[in-house]
């Protein structure tokens, strides 16, 4: 066989993918279907596993107590949670901001509040006081909480770190908030 054979069965079966890949794509534009809103079927504890992950969804689960939620956690184990906030930010009364915001006063304050800090504008657009409550929900998932958050990060799944992280949090201000 020489070169030029080679090359026509190369080209043909090249073409014939192509085709394939081609036929698929327009069945997929012609053949549209919509995924259905709700499942048909409804299997209990299932909600309470998947993670959720619009806004709204996130917000109307979290209609939980604060007050209990934040008794599951303790200062000391908020300050081991928090090393893995520790690579971006930092919560000091004089600290600088790094990756993200320094986070000294951060409960209580308006969020995309800091003048020396370029943040994303859902940040600046969401502009909601950072109570126990927003934080709570905001740390379960950022970017899945306020869309367009440069937040890089998977969020705080376990209810007993989230209360850690959220009274460590508090206690580095000048004016902690009394917890509820």
């Amino acid at each position: 066989m020489d070169s030029f054979e080679i090359n026509k069965i190369i080209a043909a079966v090249l073409l014939t993918a192509l085709i394939i890949i081609g036929i698929g794509k327009f069945a997929d534009v012609l053949f549209h279907v919509e995924k259905p809103k709700e499942s048909a079927y409804k299997i209990e504890g299932l909600e309470k596993a998947t993670s959720t992950s619009t806004t709204s969804e996130i917000k109307t689960e979290q209609k939980i107590d604060i007050g209990q939620l934040l008794a599951m956690g303790n200062l000391e184990h908020g300050q081991k949670v928090f090393k893995k906030c520790s690579a971006c930010h930092m919560i000091a009364s004089d600290g600088k901001n790094m990756i993200g915001p320094n986070l000294w006063g951060v409960i209580g304050r308006q969020a995309g509040s800091i003048g020396d800090y370029k943040y994303s504008k859902a940040m600046i657009a969401y502009g909601k006081e950072w109570s126990f409550e927003e934080m709570n929900s905001y740390l379960i998932k950022p970017q899945a909480y306020i869309k367009g958050t440069k937040m890089a990060f998977a969020g705080l799944r376990k209810e007993k770190d989230r209360a850690s992280v959220i009274i460590y949090m508090n206690s580095k201000s000048k004016s902690p908030k009394p917890l509820p």
